[in-house]
């Protein structure tokens, strides 16, 4: 029986090169309380993927947990949606190599 209401955040995986952690980028869209503008905020996470299934461009939703390490405190719950994956093949014309 869960204690307590878990905070949520909804990112987008920016890295998903380290081992169980992916870095999820989460935008917040704020008023300015003098201007009244709408300012953008990017903030960074680290979060736990146990089964290393996200990859970059994936949208996903980040629970809070206990401490895993020492900057990673976030979960990844679910995965959204998934991101789009390009596949690049190196050319060697391309790459500045010569080619005979």
């Amino acid at each position: 029986m869960p204690r307590g209401k878990y905070k949520t955040k909804i990112g987008t995986v920016v890295s998903d090169k380290m081992d169980k952690t992916v870095v999820v980028d989460v935008v917040q869209i704020k008023k300015d309380p003098v201007y009244k503008k709408a300012v953008k905020r990017n903030t960074s996470f680290k979060a736990h993927d146990e089964k290393e299934e996200c990859k970059v461009g994936d949208k996903v939703l980040l629970i809070e947990t206990r401490p895993y390490s020492k900057t990673k405190r976030w979960r990844v719950s679910k995965i959204l949606e998934r991101g789009i994956q390009l596949e690049v093949e190196a050319d060697a014309g391309a790459m500045g190599g010569t080619s005979e």
